[in-house]
């Protein structure tokens, strides 16, 4: 059966229901389908999961360092792994469902639930329906990346997604991989009681951030135990006996569980994008322009799927361009973005716009300032002192291209954002007066003794 539509969304991540309900509400007729879970990677492997067992694990952590804060925890700290999985099964739901209601309740949209695959270039598929639409929107998303290692495959291993199945602690779980994803598991499941070692084969971890929030990162995870190594290039997995060894060119890592973490590729390799005439980049990521429009002008992308960021935040943030363009008359461009994400350890890091290898290219006259978290009273009275602020300045025209937290930071880097949005001066942060006791106090006294950013060693 052939239905004419006015707009098909594939996907039901955090840009596809947004978007389909505004283009509902606008009077069209359109059709959400969902293959998988409503809300995407961050609803149902992603953030909401993964936050909720770092909540879980905080706990566990804070339970054992309790005497140095007075308090006797007696009988020690167990973790119940089937509960604390059911704590987060019961939060994913819950999204879920609030995502379920707000999509039936709206009166133009229906959810069709299977695999979209495009006919051509107006036409989607779904089982044995057939969707034509004037607006087609792709919302697909990404997936853990799986490196072609010999023997990986041969036994049982982890990714993201598998990991919510997890109900049991690992004797000894091994990460390969020193990214966003891995770091957030190590540091998590080593707070659980869990032996891990995480097998980087760059010379550090996270290498798209400063080497002094690299080693940081690093220090505070070999802080709790956490077993980091760095050159270190797999060459073969072996599985036996339900162990799993990871052999590399430094010596082998035997482990109960391993966990792969390496990297995201986009989901387009099944979704007929030939048939439709869709143009990809070499990583197969559909190409769009800066209104997230690809080659065919009735067709965006929003989402992971795009290329043009890999966070919830900036996927949302793909439907508000669309939207505004398409139905606010808002001109609004991805290229008025900026940079903006966080990594969950604890402490957390915030980071928004340029790095020092990207604020050196610039060409820039960079002035930066930096103060350890020892320095903020907030810190010291959580006794959460690890890590600093850092903030980088443009000295000529005074604004900001750059600031990143490490320590209890992830919050503190949004007053930094804004004030780049509004292309003040830093100097309209050096001079603010802020709330004591607070970590962004620190940021106008580390503002107030600026120095030339030094060039590369």
């Amino acid at each position: 059966m052939k239905q004419k539509l006015d707009a098909v969304v594939i996907g039901a991540g955090q840009a596809g229901p947004s978007l389909a309900v505004r283009l509902a509400q606008a009077g069209k007729r359109v059709a959400l389908v969902e293959r998988r879970g409503l809300g995407g990677t961050c609803v149902n492997d992603g953030c909401i999961p993964t936050k909720t067992l770092i909540a879980s694990a905080r706990a566990a952590w804070m339970a054992r360092s309790a005497a140095s804060y007075g308090v006797d925890v007696s009988g020690g700290v167990s973790i119940d792994m089937k509960r604390v999985k059911a704590r987060k099964d019961a939060v994913v739901q819950e999204s879920r469902e609030s995502l379920a209601s707000w999509i039936g309740s709206t009166k133009g949209l229906t959810l069709v639930s299977g695999h979209a695959r495009f006919e051509d270039a107006r036409t989607v598929r779904v089982g044995e329906d057939l969707f034509e639409a004037e607006q087609v929107f792709v919302n697909v998303g990404a997936r853990a990346f799986v490196p072609d290692i010999p023997g990986l495959t041969s036994g049982p291993y982890l990714t993201n997604t598998s990991m919510m199945d997890v109900d049991e602690l690992p004797e000894h779980l091994v990460i390969v991989g020193g990214s966003y994803v891995a770091l957030e598991f190590a540091q998590m499941y080593r707070r659980f009681g869990a032996r891990v070692t995480v097998l980087e084969r760059g010379p550090r971890l996270i290498a798209r951030d400063d080497e002094d929030v690299s080693a940081e990162v690093r220090r505070v995870l070999e802080l709790e135990g956490v077993d980091v190594r760095v050159d270190m290039k797999v060459s073969r997995v072996e599985h036996a006996a339900g162990r799993v060894v990871v052999v590399t060119d430094g010596g082998r890592v035997e482990g109960s569980h391993l966990l792969v973490a390496v990297g995201r590729v986009p989901n387009t390799d099944d979704l007929g994008i030939e048939r439709a005439g869709i143009e990809l980049d070499a990583r197969r990521y559909i190409r769009v322009d800066d209104e997230l429009r690809t080659n065919l002008p009735h067709v965006w992308a929003v989402g992971d799927c795009n290329g043009r960021g890999a966070f919830t935040h900036t996927s949302y943030n793909d439907y508000e361009i669309v939207a505004a363009n398409l139905l606010d008359g808002d001109a609004r461009r991805v290229s008025d973005r900026i940079p903006i994400y966080g990594l969950f350890v604890d402490p957390p890091l915030g980071r928004v716009g340029m790095n020092e290898a990207e604020a050196r290219a610039s060409g820039r006259r960079v002035l930066v300032g930096k103060r350890p978290m020892t320095r903020v009273g907030r810190a010291r009275e959580r006794g959460e002192t690890h890590g600093f602020i850092k903030v980088m300045v443009d000295g000529d025209t005074k604004e900001i291209p750059r600031r990143g937290d490490l320590g209890i930071g992830d919050e503190a880097v949004h007053a930094i954002a804004d004030v780049m949005y509004a292309r003040a001066p830093y100097t309209t942060i050096s001079r603010a007066v802020h709330t004591h006791p607070t970590v962004s106090e620190l940021v106008p006294t580390t503002l107030q003794s600026l120095e030339p950013l030094a060039a590369r060693p």
